[in-house]
């Protein structure tokens, strides 16, 4: 894992979002305990505490003044309140919703990039997409790279709207894979199967079908069709779900989450 020279601070340090990064950044070593800010509104750890030296403040600003590197991990109705001047730091953002250019006339920063992320960070396991102003350098992307990398999986691009789209999609983990995974427990509740049971034997499957999709070549859209093609149960069950609404529910239910992204300010 690269580490970074220089400090990182995190705003919101102590929120759900915000300390899976923190644990994802200290425990891959990004960067040394002496080295790593958070701020928050009760001055607390946050369980980071095994963490020696992290620097703990309830003042944003005096992160701000301390930091290289400065995440933005706040609610998006509170980011109007963030209250710093951070003119000549690198700014990357997770709070879903705000733009690039507010959060440069929020902040003074000019370097700017905008992520999304998950709590998934925490072990890992987290998409993280990334949008960067013209600004920012070639270095400043390699700490990017780097901050993400510990968290997951990562990947510039190239339309700051797609953001919301990511936001949409990848951002509640587990969220809609957790519903789909609900349905799936409840149709054998109803068949009576026993609820301990069924929650164990879902569990397993979305677990081994990520892992599954994870590894390899084979897109999702490539296991839907090897198992359509082998024309067995899991076939029938695939050719029913497409000739309901079940794409359309999906599609719908997605946009309504992109919406809400583009609205979480107002």
């Amino acid at each position: 894992m690269t580490r970074i020279d220089g400090s990182i601070g995190i705003i919101g340090g102590s929120g759900m979002l915000g300390s899976a990064i923190s644990k994802a950044l200290l425990d891959h070593e990004v960067v040394p305990g002496p080295n790593f800010w958070i701020s928050n509104r009760t001055g607390s750890a946050a369980g980071l505490e095994r963490h020696a030296g992290i620097r703990i403040t309830t003042d944003n600003q005096e992160l701000v003044d301390a930091c290289d590197v400065i995440i933005l991990s706040v609610p998006p109705a509170r980011a109007s309140d963030i209250g710093i001047r951070a003119a000549g730091k690198l700014l990357v953002s997770v709070m879903a919703g705000v733009t690039v250019e507010e959060i440069k006339a929020l902040t003074g920063a000019s370097r700017v990039v905008r992520a999304m992320s998950s709590p998934a960070a925490a072990l890992s396991l987290a998409y993280s997409p990334w949008f960067a102003s013209p600004e920012v350098t070639e270095d400043d992307r390699r700490k990017v790279t780097a901050i993400f990398a510990a968290c997951g999986l990562t990947d510039e691009i190239g339309e700051e709207g797609n953001i919301d789209h990511f936001t949409a999609m990848t951002g509640p983990v587990p969220g809609f894979v957790a519903y789909f995974a609900k349905c799936m427990a409840d149709y054998a509740v109803g068949k009576g199967i026993g609820r301990d049971v069924a929650d164990r034997a879902i569990r397993q499957l979305f677990l081994s079908a990520g892992t599954m999709m994870s590894i390899g070549e084979a897109t999702p859209a490539d296991h839907v069709r090897e198992m359509i093609d082998y024309a067995g149960t899991t076939a029938a069950g695939l050719l029913a779900m497409e000739n309901s609404p079940l794409s359309r529910a999906i599609h719908d239910g997605l946009d309504a989450a992109v919406e809400k992204s583009r609205n979480m300010r107002r």
